[in-house]
């Protein structure tokens, strides 16, 4: 797979390091949501990126993350710190600033995922969807409305939601086919992106707005090149505060990422 400064999501998420566990970057408006503010797996990978260049396994194995601020376009900096390096995995913590305020904190675990050997149960199955060239351009109705973000990935549904047509259906979950938009297959940081990419489900329940108070992002296996099927569930809307669950598998059935994240609604 190839992942260079070719493709957007590896150019926009890259940082330079301008002193010890401290790095530059400029945060793009390439992946702003309809509302102008930076998406937050965006925010994410660019401090997971950062981070990787200071911890020695390859691969992303798990991430917490806490949105203390919205993130907007413009020159940031990240900071770095290594809690442990162990033989199997390694942990350490990020922390992106912009104009000096803090605006994610992470905590993130890398390990080697092909040296991964173990008991394996899979009892959960990947969403029954029809092959992508048989599914609905989910963004085909928004070609000159779309915000920034919606631009970077492409997205495939048997069926387009109620809220997508301005007519909320009362849904909990939505199943559907994903990938950048550029071309780039998805590795496990691409990932961490990916389940914070798409319209919170919630909508569909006429909720307005949806902000992320904390993501966790479990990687399981690297994905195979191509599409990748998606299931997002909220079971739970209570007193404002909403949680969503997001798997993603790949083109053979593998599971590849899970995350849940807490959010608060807008009214």
């Amino acid at each position: 797979m190839t992942t260079t400064a070719d493709f957007v999501f590896d150019s926009d998420t890259a940082s330079a390091r301008v002193g010890e566990h401290e790095f530059g970057l400029t945060l793009s408006d390439r992946w702003t949501t309809f509302i102008g503010t930076t998406n937050g797996g965006y925010l994410l990978a660019s401090c997971l990126q950062a981070l990787r260049h200071d911890l020695p396994q390859p691969d992303l194995l798990s991430a917490s993350a806490h949105f203390l601020r919205p993130g907007s376009p413009g020159p940031a900096r990240i900071t770095t710190d290594v809690a442990r390096v162990g033989r199997r995995t390694a942990t350490g913590q990020a922390t992106l600033l912009r104009d000096d305020k803090e605006i994610l904190r992470v905590l993130a675990t890398f390990t080697d995922l092909a040296a991964a050997d173990g008991p394996t149960m899979v009892s959960g199955k990947p969403p029954a969807l029809p092959p992508p060239d048989q599914c609905v351009d989910a963004f085909a109705a928004f070609r000159n409305q779309r915000p920034p973000i919606s631009q970077r990935t492409e997205a495939r549904m048997a069926e387009v939601p109620g809220f997508w047509r301005g007519e909320p259906g009362g849904t909990s979950s939505t199943e559907f086919w994903v990938r950048l938009a550029d071309g780039r297959d998805a590795d496990p940081i691409a990932l961490a992106f990916l389940v914070d990419s798409a319209a919170p489900i919630v909508f569909d329940l006429g909720i307005p707005g949806s902000a992320t108070i904390e993501l966790t992002v479990h990687i399981r296996n690297r994905p195979v090149p191509g599409w990748l099927a998606c299931r997002v569930t909220t079971n739970y809307l209570i007193d404002g505060f909403h949680e969503e669950d997001f798997d993603i598998w790949d083109s053979t059935g593998t599971l590849v990422a899970q995350s849940r994240q807490l959010a608060i609604v807008s009214t």
